[in-house]
């Protein structure tokens, strides 16, 4: 009740008063706000670098899969001829192995993190210490998969 008894005036602005030819940053300048360096100043942890590899291997596989589906499409040999063409290059085994490590390794993480981020989902692991235990177990068991997945 006591703002009604309270004088109001009003004062017509034209827009050209409200408009500002200062950017942004000339704006936050004049202000003295300084930039946040955010990523220069960021620490990586291990909780951080796990979802960016997660990620980035999620992605690597959506474009393998992607790649090897318009190859198929495109390519006029059957995989036989290719299969034949690996044979040729006569690779040792050790690097056939590690070869295929390579192509394995996103395939094992991202299955391992996928099933540490089911478990997440139920209510599991979620305490700090649990999130970096787990962390480091799904790092092994990924190395460990791929490891097998190599072998065979």
């Amino acid at each position: 009740m006591a703002s009604a008894s309270r004088p109001v005036s009003m004062k017509v602005v034209s827009v050209a008063e409200t408009q500002k030819d200062e950017s942004f940053f000339e704006k936050n300048e004049r202000l003295g706000r300084k930039l946040s360096p955010h990523l220069t100043i960021y620490q990586p942890q291990l909780t951080s670098m796990l979802s960016i590899c997660h990620r980035g291997t999620g992605l690597a596989l959506g474009v393998g899969v992607w790649g090897l589906g318009l190859g198929a499409l495109i390519s006029s040999h059957d995989i036989s001829h290719y299969v034949t063409m690996v044979e040729g290059l006569q690779l040792s085994g050790a690097t056939l192995t590690a070869l295929k490590f390579i192509i394995a390794y996103p395939a094992g993480y991202h299955t391992a993190n996928g099933i540490r981020h089911l478990l997440w989902d139920t209510g599991r692991f979620l305490k700090i210490k649990e999130v970096y235990s787990t962390g480091y177990a799904m790092v092994a068991t990924s190395f460990v998969l791929s490891a097998i997945l190599a072998l065979l």
